[in-house]
């Protein structure tokens, strides 16, 4: 007996003791986030630089955060790329900045966010200040960025790659046969190749056609662009991508891709010589989010009543509340219904970055900008996507911007059901039903497709089809017609969108307000963003506190299995969590 209340005082202990220090951490947290306030944002100095540090950049939107019942744990985080842009812009008219560096940063984004962030830095040097880079190894897309500077470096044993652009689709028909596990696939739109690979061990005509335009497209701004920095003919590029004649530091200096050969200690010896520095004293450097943090307080200096409302939309749109990388209804129908109710705001922008998702949910959202449009203005800006459902929540806009790499268009329908009859009767597994309806026990995993269940699934997607060119003719001023013989699924770049009437304007964010102003009917102006998203106790630990448990549970994951394995997860887990008709991107599209 005394044996058993030894071992009850010893849970009750351990159970107290890890209760106290739960809240003991947790106070510490809080007294973390309690005393930092203005502490921690940085004091910029006369005579600095810039670090252009972008790796943990992704999202056009940090967004802002909110808990009703704790107001420590309200958050605006400066890492989204409209806060690097932002930055960019103020550090132009700053006397106390003189040049921006470019070390070692990773890009991790996509080609439109890309452009939109060369663009600024090319808009930053008209002030006369300077951009110079560094690299101990250039990917493409980080080569993309970098051939902005003013100066490039590259350390002697560097790798540059730059090769041109490749797309490699994976398909599962034999796959299927072998194991009994098959993808009942019913689409409308002969582009709509998200279910191609379920369907044949080959890539028909159609969807190589579309994938060898596409890249086509985006290849040719980014080479435009690059042209134009290093001065350098695009036909002169396109033979060093074939060629791979700018692999090694050498190769990349004597074909103009680089500037010089050094190691970073050399190169910072020239960021030293550029501002007037000695060579052994430390030079003043400011990295861009802490910028970025630093430059929001001039937002409050903004005394204007007119605003300009900025809605963002980003990630796949799939039902419920949504978050930050994920497209819901009821964040995006509480941001719009805020914008058209507030007086003060004239006009809003509808910033969508989306591959597209759920077809219930897209209208839900192409619904709400109707609403928001008859009350006042509303302009889309495209980000890297806006393809199928990220269009069809796009296409009702007074006016539709893209950049040239933008994904935007497939305009398309599909669903995709699970079966295992074949897998389930090769083990030995058997399943019969009983219903009191022809139709009542609906679809089973476990069954063939009945035709009859088909024909109803066909009729659902079709009918979608039909409401999603309806909706596209309808904004766009087209016929049905015209709208089906440039959809069907097919992809098409924000260039090229623009020649088949899909978008109005190339041009970024920064246009897209502009032109939202005007139609606004305003001149002075502050913009505001939406949609905000509560704060849970995971983030707030995940962002805040420093300590090493307060790890979100993504990051315990990247950190066991590397980033392109979890990357790869989340397209497995993404597939699992697919209800009803599918508007989405057939395929995803990364510039390495």
């Amino acid at each position: 007996m005394q044996f058993l209340k030894n071992i009850l005082s010893t849970v009750i202990g351990i159970f107290v003791f890890c209760l106290l220090s739960f809240f003991l951490l947790l106070l510490i947290g809080i007294a973390a986030a309690a005393s930092g306030g203005n502490d921690d944002v940085v004091t910029v100095k006369d005579n600095s630089v810039i670090e252009l540090n972008i790796e943990d950049v992704h999202n056009d939107y940090a967004g802002k955060f909110y808990n009703d019942k704790f107001s420590f744990l309200n958050d605006t985080p400066h890492d989204g790329l409209i806060n690097i842009l932002n930055a960019i812009e103020s550090a132009k008219k700053d006397d106390r900045i003189k040049g921006i560096t470019i070390t070692n940063s990773a890009v991790g984004l996509g080609i439109a966010q890309s452009k939109a962030l060369r663009d600024k830095l090319d808009d930053f040097k008209s002030s006369g200040k300077f951009i110079v880079a560094y690299s101990d190894n250039f990917s493409q897309s980080d080569y993309y960025l970098n051939s902005v500077a003013d100066t490039i470096y590259m350390n002697p044993v560097a790798d540059l790659d730059f090769k041109g652009l490749s797309s490699e689709i994976m398909f599962y028909k034999d796959f299927q046969e072998k194991t009994g596990i098959k993808m009942e696939v019913i689409r409308h739109g002969k582009y709509k190749s998200a279910v191609e690979p379920f369907l044949s061990n080959s890539m028909s005509d159609a969807n190589r056609e579309q994938i060898s335009e596409l890249l086509g497209s985006v290849w040719e701004s980014v080479v435009n662009d690059i042209s134009k920095s290093r001065n350098i003919p695009v036909d002169s590029l396109n033979s060093i991508a074939n060629k791979l004649a700018a692999r090694t530091a050498e190769m990349a200096k004597n074909t103009k891709l680089i500037d010089k050969i050094g190691y970073e200690d050399q190169y910072r010896d020239g960021i030293r010589h550029a501002l007037n520095v000695a060579k052994d004293e430390k030079y003043n450097s400011v990295d861009i989010v802490d910028y970025a943090e630093a430059n929001s307080l001039n937002d409050l200096l903004n005394t204007a009543n007119d605003e300009i409302a900025i809605v963002y939309a980003q990630g796949e749109i799939r039902g419920g509340e949504g978050s930050l990388d994920i497209i819901g209804e009821g964040a995006m129908r509480k941001a719009l219904k805020e914008a058209r109710e507030n007086d003060n705001v004239k006009a809003v922008v509808l910033r969508v970055n989306s591959p597209g998702g759920s077809a219930l949910t897209s209208e839900l959202i192409w619904r709400e900008v109707e609403l928001t449009k008859q009350v006042k203005p509303v302009v889309v800006s495209m980000s890297n996507y806006a393809a199928s459902g990220g269009y069809y929540i796009s296409c009702g806009a007074n006016r539709i911007f893209a950049e040239p790499g933008t994904i935007t268009g497939s305009i398309g329908v599909f669903g995709m059901l699970p079966n295992v009859s074949e897998l389930a009767n090769n083990m030995g597994i058997h399943t019969e039903q009983v219903s009191t309806h022809d139709n009542a026990s609906g679809y089973s995993l476990f069954t063939p497709l009945k035709d009859d269940t088909r024909a109803i699934i066909t009729e659902g997607v079709e009918n979608i089809y039909n409401t999603f060119v309806n909706r596209v003719a309808t904004g766009r001023n087209m016929t049905f017609e015209q709208v089906d013989s440039i959809a069907q699924g097919r992809v098409w770049s924000g260039r090229d969108a623009l020649n088949k009437g899909l978008v109005d304007e190339i041009g970024g964010l920064d246009a897209a307000i502009a032109y939202a102003a005007q139609l606004g009917k305003t001149e002075s102006y502050k913009t505001v963003n939406y949609p905000e998203y509560e704060m849970t106790f995971d983030r707030f630990l995940a962002g805040k506190s420093g300590l090493p448990f307060a790890q979100s549970k993504e990051d315990l994951i990247k950190e066991e299995i590397g980033v392109e394995n979890y990357i790869m997860l989340q397209r497995i887990r993404r597939i699992n969590q697919l209800r009803g008709n599918q508007v989405i991107l057939p395929y995803e599209i990364t510039i390495r």
